[in-house]
């Protein structure tokens, strides 16, 4: 019965943490959050888009 229990955790473990990486980054706060950079023309050579910051004009670019 406890494996069973030990089970339950570590499911709720993997389903929780991977709802973190499907949210969307909308606001200069969240792209913050996500190790990301507001910046207000496209993307470096290095760095890809996560999301964008004011609207769709200015993308919030992270390192890969």
């Amino acid at each position: 019965m406890r494996l069973h229990h030990l089970l339950l955790v570590l499911l709720f473990l993997v389903l929780s943490a991977g709802s973190g990486f499907t949210q969307v980054v909308r606001n200069p706060q969240s792209c913050r959050w996500n190790m990301g950079v507001c910046i207000p023309i496209s993307c470096p050579g290095n760095m890809r888009q996560i999301g964008t910051c004011f609207g769709p004009r200015v993308p919030c670019c992270r390192r890969w």
